[in-house]
């Protein structure tokens, strides 16, 4: 997202031209008619451009394919949402406008500073209407002694992520959650195994990776479902692992079976191409 290219050449011309193989993490879908994958970030830094950040698109990147996003599997779950809308925007305002990728970039700033804003209001808005909790887990076990029965969720909720089978899908600030509810709390959880997680959510840990959301996503609402069904937790934990397994197995095939990217000078643009521009 964020980078100077002061005209800087490639880390070594002669060796990228066909370079890419390893490259691609996870496919997140479409969105916007664009694919939108998750790559190894230190790998396009070491490999490809070692100002590569947060996420790229190929009117900025020539060597982002077309109808492809990128984004960096180093920035965090909480960051994911801000920087796709980002790379969409700056991608969009480039080719459609012949913006140059500063403005474009600055305009982008500001649509991922309103976003930001909007999710401190929603977030902010849910934790006052939640009633207090208990700082517990399914078998009651209390982690914090000194806290109270019933506490008030406060600075827990980051961004909300959506709603998948009907469970709501918020990231929250993993960090604040053990500090002040529960030292155990992993990278995420749901209401079923969690007490102090309001009925019909699931909780993902705001400092994961991005790469990890969804099989995250994945596990809780397979833990969850079963915990509905009567399962113990420990049971429907193994279940759900399996669930991220298979999916971490479909990806590294899918992955690998990507075509390798080209790369070659120059490696961004300072302009857009305009070439969707409509006279």
């Amino acid at each position: 997202m964020v980078s100077s290219c002061s005209q800087k050449q490639p880390i070594d011309s002669q060796k990228t031209e066909n370079e890419g193989s390893g490259i691609y993490r996870y496919y997140c879908g479409e969105k916007d008619g664009f694919k939108i994958w998750i790559v190894d970030g230190p790998l396009v830094r070491r490999k490809i451009f070692d100002e590569f950040l947060y996420g790229g698109n190929p009117e900025r990147y020539t060597f982002v394919p077309e109808g492809e996003i990128w984004i960096d599997n180093s920035i965090s779950a909480e960051e994911y949402e801000p920087t796709l809308a980002h790379e969409l925007n700056e991608r969009n305002l480039m080719a459609r406008l012949r913006m140059t990728y500063f403005d474009a970039h600055d305009s982008s700033l500001q649509l991922e500073l309103k976003m930001r804003k909007d999710y401190f209001s929603k977030c902010s808005a849910h934790e006052r209407e939640l009633n207090p909790v208990s700082p517990v887990d399914f078998d009651s076990t209390q982690e914090i002694a000194a806290l109270p029965e019933k506490i008030k969720l406060k600075n827990i909720y980051r961004v909300p992520y959506g709603e998948r089978d009907g469970t709501k899908i918020w990231i929250v600030d993993g960090f604040e959650v053990r500090r002040d509810i529960y030292p155990d709390f992993g990278l995420s959880g749901n209401d079923k195994a969690y007490h102090f997680i309001p009925v019909n959510e699931i909780w993902i840990d705001g400092d994961i990776s991005c790469e990890e959301t969804e099989y995250s996503i994945a596990a809780e609402l397979k833990e969850r479902d079963l915990m509905i069904k009567g399962y113990l937790y420990d049971d429907a934990y193994t279940e759900a692992v399996k669930i991220s397994d298979k999916m971490r197995n479909d990806q590294l095939n899918l992955c690998s079976s990507h075509s390798p990217i080209k790369v070659a000078n120059p490696l961004y643009r300072d302009t857009g191409t305009g070439k969707e521009i409509t006279k």
